[in-house]
């Protein structure tokens, strides 16, 4: 069955719903206070200057499992709605970039660096690493505000709203646990698996394709069947996507990650593939973890003990699993339009198997 020309260009149009509520949005900054605008400017260019659009992507396609109508009078607000994600996702990637001391992100200095970067050019007082940090602290707030202000002012029914409005705060709470387990675990030094899991689970799974594909199907006012299927689905290609993105983050090209190489060692992350190789033996991540002056050459030691100890395979073999157990959810689930559960499973593939 042939998809909708809504469905073939879809991060298309997400582009243009949120290059259109930026530049409301920056309007009414301009009248409220001039030089908010350089705020506003700095969140436009990070969520329109790259993404792969995962998040809306997913959430269309929940509604589409629902029934929903391409073709009906609700889709542009649907789809103005599902983009509001996109503003969830700057919020925890700005958030993220500076709890990781991060540099750059998709091959551009990250908010808190370009914020340090113009104090220091214009010479204003205090530490200009302590204003980029306020910065992107604020930023990342109106990203957070403006996702729940871009979601109700789409122009969907009541009932979808209050159907909506549970995945919505789970969503959003979740995100926050995950971030903040994150930064609790690199502190306690925690290397095991089940907690690297846990944060995939929390920080990446839920609000990557878990809950966009519940809130899509609740938008569409779907089964509880059917919104238990797209969950069970969505929590394990989720955390097969962090999985993935734990193997780009140490084995990745930068030419096409936009990342440093090795960038996660630096930053200390505890991810999976760093718990299975601190219990697999693979003792020179011990020095090497958290160590921002990491040079090259302990980089591809690391990489190399990582493949030596089986680390890598024992991760792909965790994403195929998950990727597996996804698909057979996916078979079990009841949808609305056939045409969803084809493409949702196509989105299964692309996103355990992306160089990017």
């Amino acid at each position: 069955m042939p998809l909708h020309p809504l469905d073939l260009e879809l991060p298309k149009h997400v582009d243009a719903a949120l290059a259109g509520y930026l530049a409301e949005r920056r309007a009414l900054g301009e009248r409220m206070e001039q030089s908010f605008t350089g705020a506003v400017d700095a969140l436009a260019d990070f969520v329109l200057g790259g993404g792969k659009r995962v998040r809306p992507t997913f959430a269309w396609w929940g509604w589409r499992a629902a029934g929903g109508d391409p073709d009906g009078e609700l889709a542009h607000r649907v789809l103005t709605a599902v983009s509001s994600l996109e503003l969830i996702q700057a919020c925890a990637l700005v958030h993220d970039d500076l709890m990781d001391a991060s540099e750059t992100r998709r091959g551009m200095p990250t908010v808190h660096v370009r914020f340090a970067e113009e104090h220091r050019r214009r010479g204003w007082l205090g530490a200009s690493e302590r204003f980029g940090l306020a910065a992107a602290v604020l930023i990342g707030d109106v990203a957070l505000a403006w996702a729940d202000d871009m979601l109700f002012a789409a122009g969907l029914p009541t009932d979808a709203l209050q159907r909506l409005s549970l995945p919505w705060r789970d969503m959003r709470t979740e995100m926050l646990a995950g971030q903040y387990l994150d930064v609790l675990t690199q502190a306690r030094g925690d290397s095991s698996p089940g907690a690297a899991l846990s944060i995939d689970r929390l920080k990446t799974a839920a609000y990557t394709v878990e809950r966009p594909l519940h809130m899509g199907a609740a938008i569409g006012g779907g089964s509880p069947e059917l919104v238990a299927g797209l969950r069970a689905f969505g929590a394990d290609i989720g955390v097969a996507f962090q999985l993935r993105d734990d193997l780009l983050g140490v084995f990745g090209d930068p030419a096409v990650t936009g990342k440093p190489a090795g960038d996660d060692l630096r930053e200390g992350k505890r991810t999976l593939l760093v718990a299975l190789g601190v219990e697999f033996g693979a003792d020179v991540l011990h020095d090497a973890l958290g160590r921002p002056d990491l040079d090259a050459a302990t980089v591809d030691a690391c990489r190399a003990r990582l493949v030596e100890v089986g680390a890598v395979r024992a991760v792909e073999e965790r994403i195929s699993a998950l990727t597996r157990s996804a698909l057979e959810a996916l078979e079990r689930t009841p949808m609305a339009d056939p045409v969803a559960a084809e493409r949702l499973a196509e989105l299964a593939v692309s996103a355990t198997k992306r160089t990017r």
